[in-house]
């Protein structure tokens, strides 16, 4: 089969990497790709919102299936727009990817369908939404309603942070057109956890558990980012709170999206929020999360291909979801000042060092990177997400951080503590 993948960064090459070791896959292309997916599928100078083109190169190259990876082409329509060409495209349609690209939708829905999250409410007025912070309980959270790169939620202690806080999203609209509406929710405390699941409209097949690192810097400070790093499993996801959340919140959300006519077909991650109260839902994505596939799809048995047919065709009860008994670190080498202002260009070295030992569990998974001639260069924030197994997860985080000393690049910063929650288990 050929195969096209729309997207860009590490989550992109991770499914590149994963569709590469099916024997069913002839050729992999992507548009637009980076300079590690450059070398096992052909990269092609179309953007990921260009879906005319998208779809003109897919009739030329008599493409097979589109994985569509990201979440502005998913919430945009792109699987609306293959499928209406008469193309296969896996992800969900525009109707379902809202789960990530409106917040009040989301939170709307589980308030109508009894899926435990925050208590909250929306706003599209910035007065209303100000003097609703002025009496709120503290600490408060506010949430651009739609897509924000995976930044447009901030966490208020005081009343000036959180004044602040509704000036930033809805006046200055630092968002853009994100904030035209935005979620005031309560704080929730507990253990975060990222679960992914396989769905195909009425079954849910859940992949192994993970945790991201959102704060840019050491000791969760610094600014949220698209994510600096991961572990899986999580060892405060136990089999006990696995059972809640298939009764609660997994079959209930893909049954209420079905309920309301948008059934979900894809990948659907739940970020949860393990309180005292039982497990509660953060947030919902559309897709992959990133950096949460660096460190699940290299554990995961099963053909990624089989497993996205059967969620296109509704078969996905057949599938026997299976996953390494083991665990994977994922540390991100990312561009100093990232998020905000940062440098590129720099040269990347080492990346053969890691790529020679993938057998023993070492991947490299680039992000922000491009090819210059036979040259890999920085060219984003978060450059490469170095991932590596272990028998245990803090054997998988001595192996990651390892292998962050065979890759370098001026100019380069990472986090020194992922994974540290592991030793508090």
């Amino acid at each position: 089969m050929k195969i096209l993948i729309i997207g860009s960064g590490g989550r992109e090459h991770t499914i590149a990497w994963k569709l590469s070791k099916s024997p069913r896959v002839e050729k992999l292309y992507c548009a637009p790709g980076n300079g590690g997916i450059a070398e096992i599928a052909e990269c092609v100078p179309i953007g990921v919102m260009e879906f005319d083109r998208q779809i003109a190169f897919a009739k030329e190259r008599g493409i097979d299936l589109t994985i569509v990876a990201m979440d502005d082409p998913l919430v945009g329509g792109a699987v609306d727009a293959f499928e209406a060409a008469g193309l296969k495209a896996f992800g969900p349609r525009a109707e379902a990817a809202i789960l990530e690209g409106s917040k009040a939708f989301s939170k709307d829905l589980m308030k109508k369908y009894r899926i435990p999250t925050a208590a909250y409410e929306n706003f599209t007025d910035a007065k209303a939404a100000a003097a609703y912070v002025e009496t709120c309980k503290l600490p408060v959270v506010l949430k651009a309603d739609g897509l924000a790169l995976g930044k447009g939620v901030l966490i208020c202690q005081t009343r000036e942070e959180a004044r602040e806080g509704v000036k930033t999203i809805m006046t200055d609209r630092q968002f853009g057109a994100a904030g035209d509406c935005m979620v005031i929710e309560e704080f929730m405390t507990g253990r975060e956890v990222s679960v992914l699941a396989f769905v195909d409209g009425k079954t849910v097949k859940v992949m192994s558990s993970a945790q991201d690192h959102k704060r840019a810097r050491d000791g969760d400070q610094g600014l949220n980012t698209g994510g600096m790093g991961t572990f899986s499993p999580s060892p405060f996801y136990t089999k006990e709170i696995d059972e809640i959340c298939r009764r609660t919140i997994y079959q209930p959300t893909v049954d209420a999206m079905r309920a309301e006519g948008r059934p979900f077909k894809g990948v659907l991650f739940f970020g949860l929020m393990l309180t005292a109260e039982g497990p509660k839902v953060l947030e919902y994505n559309a897709r992959f999360g990133d950096p949460e596939a660096q460190v699940v799809l290299p554990r995961m048995k099963n053909d990624l291909l089989e497993v996205c047919e059967a969620c296109m065709d509704g078969t996905l009860d057949r599938i026997d979801l299976q996953f390494e008994d083991n665990a994977a670190v994922c540390v991100v080498l990312a561009s100093d000042g990232y998020p905000v202002h940062y440098e590129k260009g720099f040269v990347v070295e080492g990346l053969d060092t890691v790529k020679e030992k993938e057998e023993e569990g070492y991947y490299v998974f680039h992000a922000g990177t491009k090819r210059t001639g036979d040259t890999v260069v920085t060219s984003g924030g978060r450059v490469l997400g170095v991932t590596a197994k272990g028998a245990t997860l803090q054997e998988a985080r001595a192996n990651a951080y390892r292998a962050t000393q065979w890759v370098s690049f001026a100019n380069q910063y990472m986090r020194h503590d992922i994974g540290k929650a592991i030793d508090e288990a």
